[in-house]
């Protein structure tokens, strides 16, 4: 018998509107955290003890710094194009009259993101950089918790990032969105611990 080629398969990557229509069906359990991203469906990881106390911790510090002239989301999703709808640990956007309730902010509305890695630094250093490069955001940061390290990305590109920095605790960094807010690292890395 002669051998059988198949033909190569061709995926379909949801959009939005289908993502939308899963949720609203209720195919995903309470206990599911997922995301899509370019039109995958992304299980989350778990989130552990040290990745919810550095978010919370984020959130306390830049909320006290910015106050009223942002909104501070956490874990929420963001509209990035018809294929993505991730959500960041912490999504640092514009005031909305209605905090977003008639959409998810969109790229124009995001001043920049906070993502914190536990277990999840090559996906959110590589595909989700990617991801929110290819839409425009101008500022992105991952807080690596293992690397105790801040990585910021700047000028995107449909490539990525023209600019990736590593960020140690003896530095500073304020964002793009408000140059007169400087953080010293050694206040957005969690504490060090010797346990």
């Amino acid at each position: 018998m002669p051998p059988i080629f198949a033909e190569p398969l061709t995926l379909r990557p949801l959009q939005v509107r289908d993502y939308q229509c899963l949720i609203d069906q209720g195919c995903f359990g309470p206990e599911e955290h997922i995301e899509l991203l370019n039109g995958q469906l992304i299980q989350m990881a778990a989130k552990g003890t040290r990745h919810a106390a550095a978010v919370s911790r984020l959130a306390r510090l830049l909320g006290r710094q910015l106050g009223e002239t942002v909104l501070i989301r956490l874990q929420d999703p963001i509209a990035l194009n018809d294929q993505s709808q991730p959500e960041p640990d912490l999504a640092i956007v514009r005031p909305h009259p209605l905090d977003y309730a008639d959409h998810h902010p969109t790229p124009a509305e995001i001043h920049w993101l906070i993502e914190v890695a536990d277990s999840t630094l090559a996906y959110d250093t590589q595909t989700k950089a990617r991801a929110y490069a290819q839409a425009g955001l101008a500022d992105y940061w991952v807080l690596d918790l293992p690397g105790d390290r801040l990585w910021v990305f700047r000028n995107p590109n449909s490539a990525g990032y023209g600019l990736v920095m590593q960020l140690d605790r003896t530095q500073v960094i304020a964002p793009i969105a408000f140059p007169d807010c400087v953080w010293p690292l050694a206040d957005l890395l969690p504490i060090a611990s010797d346990s």
